[in-house]
């Protein structure tokens, strides 16, 4: 599909990726609908292309399934970005994390389906596989969540493939590592060391050894992969990872953030219980937290001939620079 032609529906299309998607498609010309509740969306990342004639900003929620088939009508590709973020909130209300995440998307794939939607994206993630029993973790890696987030996407990937296998409707899954880079919102490890460091003046603070590691992915690169699913009319259903395939500890990443301020600071190791909370940052540590996580994306390499370009270094740089220019962003209220 010639996406300069294409009609695509973006729900979440405000928030942190959402709008980077919504950007890319916009200015290549493709016929953009930004649809979003604005709980967590924000009109400033969407700033640089609202007006714009190709682009059609519609307040609405993924749980109004009326709302959701008008606006989908003649629609060529929907893109569902729309989700609850945090695996914190999905603890403190397992029921409203599923009923957003698994019943907002059957509502999308609903409308799909009756509106004749040549294709669904979905924003699955990495959660679904749960601690890596090996790694890099390819797509066939058991899948065992270890919170409700996970379980909510994986279950959202079951109803997209009974969608597919009932229905007809072409669907992909994306499973996003730890989605990083301008506009990302406050609240996970990266986003809290720098604001400490560059924000706050004070020095990192790691919970436990930091000898945990993450595999980070710009969302350029996320943009990327995106754009060459919406694109490739033979990809019809299928589940691909979007990592880097490369991981980094927490303690890396903190002396990272540190060597980039310039800054003569030492991390700060804090003995912080699984499920307890930070009395240096007033931050709450994830129960069941992952030892590694590091996708494997051979698989997007090899069908969508799709590789990340962005080093973690470059895009971390860049988004200090965002942050420092726009720091009320990141005024968020510590968890308590």
């Amino acid at each position: 599909m010639n996406l300069k032609d294409a009609k695509i529906l973006i729900t979440g299309g405000a928030g942190f990726i959402g709008s980077h998607i919504a950007e890319s498609l916009a200015k290549i010309g493709a016929e953009v609908i930004i649809y979003d509740n604005f709980s967590t969306g924000h009109n400033e990342n969407i700033e640089s292309i609202r007006n714009m004639k190709n682009v059609h900003v519609v307040t609405g929620d993924v749980m109004d399934l009326k709302s959701l088939l008008e606006v989908s009508k003649n629609v060529d590709i929907i893109s569902h970005q729309a989700a609850n973020l945090e695996i914190s909130a999905s603890l403190d209300s397992p029921i409203e994390d599923m009923t957003l995440n698994v019943g907002g998307t059957i509502n999308v794939l609903e409308a799909a389906v009756r509106n004749n939607v040549k294709k669904v994206i979905f924003a699955s993630s990495a959660a679904v596989y749960g601690e890596a029993k090996y790694v890099p973790e390819d797509e066939d890696h058991p899948k065992n969540p270890q919170w409700p987030y996970g379980a909510s996407k994986l279950s959202a990937e079951a109803y997209c493939k009974m969608y597919h296998e009932f229905y007809g409707l072409n669907v992909v899954s994306l499973r996003y590592g730890i989605v990083y880079g301008v506009r990302e919102w406050f609240g996970r490890v990266l986003t809290v060391f720098i604001k400490r460091v560059f924000l706050e003046n004070e020095p990192p603070v790691v919970f436990g050894d930091g000898k945990q590691t993450r595999d980070y992915i710009n969302v350029k690169d996320v943009v990327a992969l995106h754009n060459l699913v919406a694109q490739n009319d033979d990809v019809v259903f299928d589940f691909f990872n979007v990592g880097s395939q490369t991981e980094i500890t927490i303690y890396e990443l903190a002396k990272l953030i540190l060597e980039l301020s310039g800054k003569d600071f030492e991390v700060i190791f804090e003995d912080v219980p699984e499920g307890g909370y930070s009395k240096l940052v007033g931050r709450w540590r994830i129960p069941k937290e992952l030892k590694r996580m590091m996708l494997g994306i051979d698989k997007a390499k090899k069908i969508l001939d799709w590789t990340p370009e962005i080093p973690l270094r470059d895009g971390i740089i860049e988004e200090i620079s965002w942050i420092t220019k726009y720091p009320e962003r990141w005024n968020i209220k510590p968890r308590v």
